[in-house]
């Protein structure tokens, strides 16, 4: 099952955005990017403290008090993982505040953790994870494919198809040797143990 999110950071260009899926969310502020794509909300969830208009009407509301634990881009990739889904596309959550953004990172390895393939997009940049295993990722035209260690270490078995390729090397949390590489054909990625954050972005 696949749900997309909108979190509210600004988006100034809506023509990457794959609005087929089979629930969508709006966390607060991200019902304004709803509203611009001319789509309705399954669910709407938030403080509202950053979303002063009135709130249109959708199947669901959920209301939150801002003293929470939860942001509410959590909130909401909380009630998509109740609701079933099993991948998760998450729209307006970079650029504006970092801690946000860091936040919106720290998400992604909750949802991987509860066993939820998610990525964030944006204009410039798809940013997702991988865990122990092989996957593959496919070449965009000038467009930059960067690996970073979010465990202490990560070892990687083999990372083939790619400018920089690599067999039996151990990344670091502290060493962003992976910054910048290349997609030549297709990047085949085998992690034997720890978790990787992969940016693909935009020259």
């Amino acid at each position: 099952m696949t749900a997309i999110i909108f979190a509210g950071s600004e988006i100034q260009d809506y023509s990457f955005i794959d609005t087929k899926a089979d629930l969508i969310i709006c966390a607060d502020r991200g019902i304004i990017h709803a509203e611009k794509l001319n789509i309705s909300p399954d669910i709407i969830t938030g403080d509202f403290d950053s979303y002063t208009g009135e709130i249109p009407s959708c199947h669901e509301v959920f209301r939150s008090v801002p003293e929470k634990d939860d942001t509410d881009t959590m909130l909401a990739v909380k009630l998509a993982l109740e609701r079933g889904a099993d991948n998760i596309r998450l729209y307006g959550a970079t650029g504006g505040r970092f801690d946000h953004t860091f936040a919106n990172i720290q998400t992604l390895i909750y949802a991987y953790e509860n066993n939820c393939k998610m990525s964030i997009y944006d204009e410039n940049n798809i940013i997702t994870l991988q865990g122990k295993g092989t996957e593959t990722y496919h070449k965009y035209k000038n467009w930059y494919f960067s690996v970073f260690s979010l465990t202490e270490k990560l070892y990687v078995k083999k990372m083939t198809g790619v400018k920089y390729p690599v067999e039996d090397y151990i990344f670091t949390q502290s060493f962003p040797i992976g910054v910048s590489n290349e997609i030549t054909d297709t990047a085949v990625i085998t992690i034997e143990k720890g978790l990787a954050l992969i940016v693909r972005s935009g020259r």
